[in-house]
């Protein structure tokens, strides 16, 4: 239960970190925004890291043996934030969260396949509900919009 509290947290840190990107990047740039994500995301790591205890890992070989490329997760977290503070302006805040979600949700269906070797023709046919009905909710916003404004 606790997993899905920390889900569920998880999700709603998403939204709100990228509004506040999305507001800084107004302010001051889209790079720059990136830029200062991620010097107070270090500096956040860094303080947990010391909390926790674990810096001793730090110094450990055995730490580091996996391969190069799995090492790379805060250049794709660059991507993600640069991107998102580019999106939040263009798309609302309720789409852009759920155009993600439909990404999050065929990456990890293909990242399961990719690794098992096998895919779910379950989660495929979850994952195109759910883009039926968020296009269907497009097409009912739209109609909406088309209404008020004649």
């Amino acid at each position: 239960m606790i997993y899905v509290l920390f889900a569920i947290l998880s999700g709603v840190t998403n939204v709100v970190s990228r509004s506040v990107n999305f507001v800084l990047s107004d302010k001051i740039g889209m790079y720059q925004s990136t830029f200062f994500n991620y010097v107070f995301g270090l500096a956040g790591s860094l303080l947990i890291l010391l909390v926790s205890g674990e810096t001793f890992k730090l110094f450990d070989a055995s730490s580091y043996n996996a391969p190069w490329y799995v090492y790379t997760g805060g250049l794709v977290g660059v991507a993600v934030v640069t991107l998102s503070s580019y999106l939040s302006g263009k798309v609302s805040s309720f789409y852009l969260t759920l155009l993600l979600f439909v990404g999050q949700l065929f990456t990890g269906i293909v990242i399961d396949g990719l690794s098992t070797g096998k895919i779910s023709i379950y989660q495929v046919v979850g994952g195109l509900l759910v883009i039926l009905g968020l296009s269907y909710n497009l097409y009912i916003d739209n109609k909406n919009s088309e209404t008020v404004s004649a």
